[in-house]
This record gives C-alpha cells, sequence and structure tokens, in this order.
C-alpha cells in the first residue's frame, strides 16, 4: 500500500526466495517485470546520449539510432542471461557467471570516455563539422566514429578478463573505499553536465541559441513546437519527470518507488504529447522487428581513446566487485570466502567476455546494474528464474523495434530530467562509499588532491586544452591527443590521483590509551601498499559487520 503521511504504517513479512529455489509462475513474472522496469531508465540513457547531438554525440540518424537502442536491449538481456547462470570453465578452477539474480545494462562508467573520445574526434577531423551562415557549428552524423569506440572497447575488455585471474584480495587492496568512491562520485558529476544540457533543450547546435537559421529553436525549427533553449516550456518538461520523480519517493508504495523513474517519465511524456512536442515520425519509420547487425559500424582502434577505455575498464571492473558484493549480500551468500571469490573471479571472466562480445554486437560495454538489488532486498525474490524473466523481456523489447524507437520520440528536456537524477544517484553513491572512511589526515588530503583536479577538469574543461604543443608527426600528435583526454575527463584524472596517492602517501601511526603493548610495537608508519596488508583482516571483519547493519 502507498504510504499516506501521518497515518500508521503497518509491516509486510514475505517469503524469502533463494537465488536456486523454484517460485510460483505469476511471481516469476511480476518479478521479472519489476526488475526491467527498475532498469529500463539507465539502460537507455548512455546510447540515447552517444547517438544524439552535440559536440560530444554522435549526431546519428533517427534510423541508427532507433537500431542502437534496440541492439542495448538485446545485448543487455543476453548478459544478463549470462551473468545469471553460472557454469566452470572445463578443466580449471574458473567460472564464467555469477550464479545470482543479475541484471545488466550499459555502463554508465563507460559513458564519460566515449564522450571525451567523440568530442576529440571533432577536433582532429575524424568526425566532420560544419559552419553555417549564421556562425553556428553543425556536427555531422560521425558512424565510423561508433565503430572506433566500439573497436577500441573490445582491446579495453580485455583488461577484466587479465584482472579476473587476478585475487578479489589484490583487487580489493587497489581499489579500496576511497578509490570507488571518488571515482563514482566524478564520474556522477561528469554525466550530470550532459543531463542539464538536456533539460535545458538539448546539447545540440540549439545550444549555441543563434538568433535565426535551423537551429534557432531546439531541436531545430522544424520539430513539432520546437522551444528556445533554456525557456520556460523546456525547463517545466524536465522538471515534470524530476519532480514526479520525488512525489513517488514521498508518497508511493515500494512497488512505485522501485519503477519511480519510469513513472516519471510516462508523466513527462503525456505532457509533451498534450503540448505537441512528442514527434512520433521514428516510431511510424521504424522496423515492426529488428535483431543484432541489422546494421553495422566500421570496427576501428582510436589510438588516443585506448588509454581512457583503459580507465573507464578499471571503473567497470569496480562496480563489477561492488555490485556482486552486494547482490552476495541481500541474497543472502557469503561475502567472504572461496565461494564470494569464485562469484568475483566468474563476475570479471564475465565483464571481460561479454565486453568483446557487446563490442562485436553492436553496443557499448554493459555492467551489473547495482539498482536491482533493492528491489531483491525489498521483495525478498532472489530466485534466478525472475532475472532469467527479466532478460526475456529485454531481449523481446529489443526484438521490437517500435518499441525500441519510443524512445527517440522523447524530447531531450524529459530525458534531461530523468538522467540528472540516474546520475546523481551515482555520485551520491559515491558519496556514501565515502562517508564509511575514518576521514583521518591522510584520507583528506587523498579527496581533497583527487577532487581538485578531477572536478577542476570537469569545471574548466580547457585547462589543458593548450599544455602540450601540436606536432606534424601523426603518431606523438595522437598521443598527445590521448594524454589531453585522460586529463580532461575528470573520473579518469580523479581515479589516477587517487591510486597514486594510497599507494605512497603513508599511514599516520595512531595511539591510543587502550592499545595493547604488542599492538604498539607492531604499529610502524609504512606506505600505503603495505599497510592494507597489515589491516587487512580488520578492514574484513569491520566491512562484514557494515554489510550487515
Amino acid at each position: 500500500m502507498p504510504y499516506i503521511p501521518f497515518f500508521k504504517k503497518h509491516a509486510n513479512r514475505s517469503e524469502f526466495y533463494g537465488p536456486d529455489e523454484d517460485i510460483p509462475v505469476f511471481v516469476a513474472i511480476l518479478m521479472g517485470v519489476q526488475h526491467f522496469l527498475g532498469c529500463v531508465g539507465g539502460l537507455i540513457t548512455p546510447t540515447l546520449l552517444i547517438s544524439g547531438t552535440g559536440a560530444t554525440a554522435l549526431n546519428l540518424d533517427a534510423e541508427t539510432r532507433s537500431y542502437m537502442i534496440a541492439a542495448s536491449f538485446i545485448v543487455s538481456g543476453i548478459t544478463s542471461l549470462v551473468y545469471t547462470s553460472r557454469f566452470r570453465v572445463p578443466r580449471t578452477r574458473y567460472y564464467v557467471g555469477v550464479g545470482l539474480l543479475e541484471v545488466a545494462g550499459v555502463a554508465f562508467s563507460a559513458l564519460p570516455a566515449a564522450q571525451a573520445m567523440v568530442e576529440n574526434m571533432y577536433i582532429d577531423g575524424t568526425c566532420q563539422t560544419e559552419t553555417l551562415s549564421d556562425g553556428t557549428i553543425n556536427y555531422l552524423p560521425c558512424p565510423d566514429g561508433f565503430g572506433a569506440i566500439l573497436g577500441t572497447q573490445i582491446i579495453g575488455s580485455i583488461l577484466s578478463i587479465i584482472f579476473s585471474f587476478v585475487s578479489p584480495r589484490i583487487l580489493k587492496r587497489l581499489f579500496p573505499k576511497i578509490v570507488t568512491g571518488i571515482v563514482l562520485f566524478c564520474i556522477g558529476a561528469k554525466l550530470i553536465t550532459s543531463s542539464m544540457k538536456n533539460w535545458a533543450g538539448g546539447s545540440g547546435p540549439c545550444m549555441q541559441m543563434p538568433d535565426d537559421g535551423l537551429f534557432a529553436l531546439c531541436p531545430n525549427i522544424n520539430a513539432p513546437n520546437p522551444q528556445p533553449w533554456g525557456g520556460p516550456v523546456n525547463f517545466a518538461l524536465g522538471a515534470s519527470v524530476f519532480f514526479t520523480i520525488l512525489l513517488i519517493e514521498l508518497l508511493g508504495s515500494v512497488f512505485l518507488k522501485n519503477v519511480s523513474v519510469v513513472i516519471g517519465l510516462i508523466v513527462g511524456c503525456i505532457i509533451a504529447a498534450g503540448i505537441g512536442m512528442f514527434d512520433s515520425s521514428s516510431i511510424d519509420a521504424a522496423p515492426a522487428g529488428t535483431f543484432l547487425w541489422v546494421k553495422t559500424f566500421k570496427l576501428s582502434i582510436y589510438g588516443p581513446g585506448v588509454i581512457p577505455v583503459l580507465f573507464s575498464q578499471l571503473a567497470i571492473i569496480i562496480d563489477s566487485i561492488g555490485e556482486i558484493t552486494a547482490v552476495c549480500d541481500v541474497s543472502q551468500k557469503a561475502i567472504e570466502g572461496d565461494e564470494f571469490q569464485s562469484r568475483i573471479q566468474g563476475g570479471l571472466l564475465t565483464d571481460g567476455l561479454l565486453g568483446i562480445f557487446s563490442g562485436l554486437g553492436t553496443t557499448m560495454s554493459t555492467v551489473l546494474f547495482t539498482q536491482n538489488n533493492g528491489i531483491i532486498a525489498v521483495t525478498r525474490c532472489a530466485s534466478r528464474i525472475a532475472g532469467f524473466v527479466c532478460a526475456g523481456i529485454l531481449i523481446l523489447c529489443g526484438i521490437l523495434g517500435k518499441f525500441s524507437a519510443t524512445f527517440l520520440a522523447i524530447p531531450e528536456p524529459l530525458i534531461g530530467g530523468m538522467t540528472v537524477y540516474l546520475f546523481a544517484s551515482v555520485a551520491t553513491s559515491g558519496l556514501r562509499i565515502l562517508a564509511y572512511l575514518e576521514w583521518t589526515r591522510r584520507d583528506r588530503v587523498i579527496i581533497a588532491s583527487s577532487l581538485a583536479i578531477g572536478l577542476g577538469v570537469l569545471l574548466v574543461p580547457n585547462w589543458f586544452k593548450f599544455v602540450l604543443p601540436t606536432v606534424e608527426n601523426a603518431a606523438l600528435n595522437g598521443f598527445y591527443s590521448a594524454i589531453r583526454t585522460v586529463v580532461s575527463t575528470s573520473n579518469i584524472i580523479g581515479g589516477i590521483m587517487a591510486v597514486l596517492l594510497n599507494l605512497i602517501l603513508p599511514y599516520e601511526e595512531e595511539e591510543s590509551a587502550d592499545q595493547t603493548s604488542s599492538a604498539e610495537s607492531e604499529a610502524k608508519p609504512m606506505g600505503g601498499a603495505h599497510r592494507m596488508y597489515y589491516d587487512e583482516e580488520q578492514q574484513q571483519q569491520q566491512e562484514a559487520i557494515t554489510q550487515k547493519n
């Protein structure tokens, strides 16, 4: 039942279904639909943004964008099936899959590097632009740019395969909470900038606000009921989605809260249709059915993007470790020991293999979705059957071409109002992780230094643009371009700073009255990497208590 303020709410008790338990057919369908609705808003967002308009998008036509959304659904469904399954690699001790209820979708953490690559492609001429008579810069469609993103992503996915054979304990030492928190916060902050531009009307040429011409209004003057960038109508449309989500969080039932993003988007679409801004041309032109490889992209490796993509893959690795830990906890499985470590190993190996498959399947890398763990915790249904049902729904929605094209008809302010909430949630997850720190002087130095650079380049994008020279040597110029991309991407440079400082800064020697003499004799100021070995058992015990709480 929905929550009504000032009225007493009675607690409901329900049976817990474990990962390997059979569940009634109706419950399986209901839970599968619930997981689908919980992830669909975030699943399509990276594809919508990278294929849209502006200097950091590929500016593709509606037919291509519709196919890309369909491919995202299909690949996400297939990868969800593999993650939810679990089988041993023959004649080895390694696994593929996690063996728990998992839902995968296109990774938010891969989007900043992809946007930085596209922006660099328009600068170096890989993607073309034109200057209109009114001085507006028009970014031309660049499908080969997406092929370069996919090809470079395939190379980056090999990193997950390599790390899958590394002990999870070593990974934990390299990427502790302080690093993961900083990276997630910077990713969320980076993506919020794109969302706010969309809320105001889009990041395409109309954002330059020319006095006349094709892009005097957003998205252009030929669109149904176009509006000026930043105008009151665009603002109100984005606000209708954003505040509907907040209203559901205040008054909605548990079920409604889990699907609040979808409901907010539906409310916004109804309002947009009522004022004549809902463009159905993409739905009319879309085929009734489609599948992978109906459209293809020329795969290539974009040299300046290799290093940024590798760091993005590290972010995916960090995400996977945290998500698998969380799903083990809500599924009432151990969060330490050999079985847990084998699930981590299976998840990372799956990340790498499916990252390659995703690139070949014409979509960006997928990652496990954390929000579905909240649905498991609330519904007390961790049965993998529900995960298989959700995966089947994802594949079916991708095959239905009209369904995928529906998302292209949504005005960009509505997408902005939805995604600003989603991306702020990513940043909030980073803050939540950082909140568990003890906030020693060492922690403050690492966080302050990492955010100083990470948020600094986000606020002043051209900060590093003119530091390195432009040379005629193509290889050297490509290397310089890669460095610029790394330094100009907030989550990458912030993450690099966090990892390095965490490894080299010494821990402070702490003395307290209740320390035993033996503990006092062992306490020595050590570098970060060595102290991690020393504190590992204590950290594991504390994290186990935290997870139980």
